[in-house]
């Protein structure tokens, strides 16, 4: 049922949106089954390195960090967590983790840590959000960590199942479940997750659509679709894979999206 349902969901944003990058339209200008198709403009385009298996990005302290992971086709990758220059697009690397036993992913700075998950190993890694020094490691119960992101309250991480779970920050331990759905049925793939206003933005993992997610009862509310962002980076290196990268700067109002290989990072502007 979820991935026939994820099917459809594709298929929709495929037929009804398009991207106008020189206008910036309502959400609710254009529904379809009731969810806003959300219209979108490039702001700016910026490098990216073509080497970085994106999967986790972010904004702490107006600087862009960005995560990734280490697939074992490709051995030239790492598992590393840096910032990004957006002049080059290159990682300057705070930590790295085996790639052997590791496959790095979702990221969060919270108060004055900065945290990671593994893919299947049901760890995380705490470091130090000044020196980056490691203080600890957990473990979790989801079968598989991805994605990262938090309220302010929060620590909220996605697993690729139709849950995203919220974790008290104190104890790490999980508060409640939240059923992703689109038109009353669980919806799969979440992946990398970024809250904004009040809503949570989630890739969804082998496409191009970001979900806008109202945490009040998990139900897609938006969708963003990526796809001719995704078709420019595919041009340029043949490698880039689906979209996974969602940043929001909130000192400055702007939003940064990129993906897997890609060779640019993207300033986008949408209503919000």
């Amino acid at each position: 049922m979820t991935r026939l349902l994820l099917t459809a969901l594709i298929g929709l944003i495929l037929l009804g949106c398009n991207n106008n990058s020189n206008s910036i339209k309502k959400a609710h200008d254009r529904k379809t089954n009731g969810v806003s198709i959300i219209e979108y403009s490039v702001e700016g385009t910026f490098p990216h390195s073509t080497d970085s298996y994106t999967e986790g990005f972010l904004f702490h302290d107006d600087e862009l960090y960005e995560s990734t992971g280490s697939p074992e086709n490709y051995p030239n990758t790492k598992s590393v967590i840096g910032i990004v220059n957006l002049k080059t697009g290159k990682i300057d690397v705070k930590v790295e983790i085996d790639r052997n036993k590791y496959f790095g992913e979702g990221i969060l700075f919270f108060d004055n840590k900065l945290y990671q998950l593994t893919y299947k190993n049901q760890l995380g890694f705490i470091y130090d959000s000044k020196d980056f020094k490691l203080i600890r490691t957990f473990t979790y119960v989801n079968k598989e960590g991805w994605g990262m992101t938090s309220d302010g309250k929060s620590i909220i991480m996605s697993d690729g199942t139709n849950f995203i779970t919220y974790w008290d920050p104190d104890s790490l331990k999980e508060i409640k479940k939240l059923n992703i759905t689109y038109n009353g049925a669980s919806a799969l793939y979440a992946n990398e997750l970024e809250y904004i206003n009040g809503f949570i933005y989630a890739n969804v993992w082998t496409t191009n659509y970001i979900a806008k997610i109202d945490p009040s009862d998990g139900k897609i509310v938006g969708l963003i679709d990526l796809t001719s962002l995704f078709q420019k980076a595919r041009k340029e290196n043949p490698l880039s894979e689906a979209t996974n990268g969602i940043a929001y700067n909130p000192k400055k109002d702007k939003v940064f999206v990129t993906g897997k290989f890609w060779p640019y990072i993207f300033e986008v502007k949408f209503l919000h």
